[in-house]
């Protein structure tokens, strides 16, 4: 019997010897892993596996109080986002009356009414208030009146009295 017993202590401390072999090599894979998701230098990634490799647990709590936030993965696509809320802050214009947003197209704010581009006196191309000349066809906007001096352009519009509807469809109605 005693000998049975020395085989069942032997296969006892075998199975636990290759659990925390077992258990060890995973955290060290693991340390690993999680570094190499964390960063991109070989060395920190090849000193964070030996550091769990010779310490184990302890090595392991010094690793996760010592490793990066953020994944590489996470950093990235937080630049991705900051980049593309950035573009659409820089794409679309703001009137400089108001603040409110603008399309690129428009002449006048719709919120104050403050003009933003006027369009040519030729080819009708939006062009911006300060420019004295159309880059599209080299037409001088300078306008003169009546009496031959210079019009002057006002900052603001004022708002047209919608047209009358005067469709038959409206009228029967």
């Amino acid at each position: 019997m005693p000998e049975s017993l020395n085989d069942i202590i032997l296969i006892a401390t075998i199975i636990v010897v290759v659990i925390v072999a077992s258990f060890w090599l995973a955290i060290v894979m693991w340390a690993y892993r999680d570094m190499r998701s964390r960063s991109r230098d070989p060395l920190a990634q090849m000193l964070v596996a030996i550091l769990v490799f010779l310490l184990n647990v302890p090595g392991l709590f010094i690793y996760i109080l010592l490793r990066p936030r953020e994944t590489l993965t996470e950093v990235y696509e937080r630049s991705l986002e900051e980049e593309a809320l950035l573009q659409e802050i820089e794409e679309r214009p703001s009137c400089p009356g108001c603040g409110q947003r603008v399309q690129e197209d428009w002449q006048a704010c719709p919120h104050c009414y403050h003009r933003l581009k006027k369009a040519c006196v030729e080819c009708e191309y939006l062009l911006e208030l300060p420019w004295n000349i159309c880059p599209r066809c080299t037409t001088s906007q300078v306008n003169y009146t009546s009496d031959g001096t210079i019009a002057t352009s006002s900052r603001h519009v004022q708002p047209s009295e919608p047209a009358p509807i005067d469709a038959p469809w409206v009228a029967s109605q």
